[in-house]
């Protein structure tokens, strides 16, 4: 059982270079958490992949159906899509090798977390970031996140 602190696993995680973002999209204005993500990732040194089964490229690159097609493998991936696609990207990680996951949860509109994906990644010996957002951590932290993070911890909403 990993009994990591939270700022533990987010240094970790923030810690890898090669970082897969499941859920890019190519309707920014509806979708646009994924797509900050992945260019946030960028901008702090990660090599970042983008995946999305219904897109050949995305900003460029190309953009990967699925973990398991990434060639060379991904550290980890952060996921922003509904909660069960979620339980089907966590068996991807197994499949993949990806050992840590971080299940995307914004302020107002909605989540990633799947409590089904949360058990399923600690009986795997996957790390798992359930909730909360990798953009109000690490370098280069906005102010709009920065306020997100304290106002989840303030309402003790911050994953465990």
């Amino acid at each position: 059982m990993n009994t990591q602190t939270l700022d533990a696993k987010v240094a970790d995680f923030l810690a890898q270079k090669r970082i897969a973002v499941a859920g890019v999209s190519r309707n920014n204005s509806h979708h646009p958490a994924g797509n900050l993500i992945y260019r946030r990732l960028k901008t702090t040194g990660h090599e970042v992949v983008p995946v999305n089964p219904s897109m050949d490229r995305f900003e460029g690159e190309r953009c990967y159906p699925d973990l398991h097609s990434i060639p060379g493998g991904v550290d980890g991936v952060v996921i922003i899509t509904r909660p069960d696609t979620t339980e089907q990207i966590v068996r991807d990680c197994s499949v993949a090798g990806v050992r840590r996951v971080w299940m995307h949860q914004s302020l107002a509109r909605g989540s990633s977390v799947s409590p089904k994906a949360v058990e399923y990644c600690r009986q795997h010996d996957i790390s798992v970031i359930a909730g909360a957002c990798p953009m109000m951590y690490g370098p280069g932290v906005d102010f709009g996140h920065a306020c997100m993070r304290w106002i989840m911890k303030l309402k003790g909403d911050l994953p465990q």
